[in-house]
């Protein structure tokens, strides 16, 4: 099973900003994490950062024409306004799961709305890095993205 773990703006920068928000690890340790436990899952994963809208969408359309079975997707702050994320995900029908390091209904009001939840099976927030962890064990256990399921 391939998974696509997309990540939006700012994340590059985890281990520099907010860290009493988002944490004192830094992208390139979380990635490790991610594919460390990807591992163990026998999950095929392929990272993936931008703080560019149109490129996460390239992300999600190649995760289509690439024959992925999943998206683990933190859309950062286009989690709140991209409509265009949302059709993307939507268009694709490719199992995506929402995932967010803080707990993002504990922070400001605009944080609340996810626009792009829409367009995945389901959400994760305020666990840490563990969300991603999460995500991969849904895509995988709950049969999303196998074929015939």
């Amino acid at each position: 099973m391939k998974v696509m773990v997309i990540n939006g703006p700012n994340l590059n920068l985890l281990g520099i900003r907010e860290k009493n928000i988002y944490g004192q690890r830094d992208y390139k340790d979380i990635i490790r994490y991610i594919k460390e436990e990807a591992d163990k899952l026998n999950l095929e994963v392929d990272c993936r950062q931008s703080n560019i809208e149109g490129e996460i969408i390239n992300f999600i359309h190649e995760a289509y024409f690439n024959k992925f079975d999943g998206i683990v997707i933190n859309p950062g702050a286009y989690t709140h306004y991209s409509y265009a994320i949302l059709d993307a995900l939507k268009s694709v029908e490719i199992p995506a799961i929402e995932v967010h390091i803080s707990n993002v209904h504990k922070r400001e009001e605009f944080r609340h709305k996810s626009v792009t939840a829409a367009g995945c099976v389901g959400q994760i927030v305020g666990l840490g890095e563990y969300g991603y962890v999460l995500a991969l064990n849904a895509l995988k256990n709950l049969g999303y993205g196998i074929e015939g399921v």
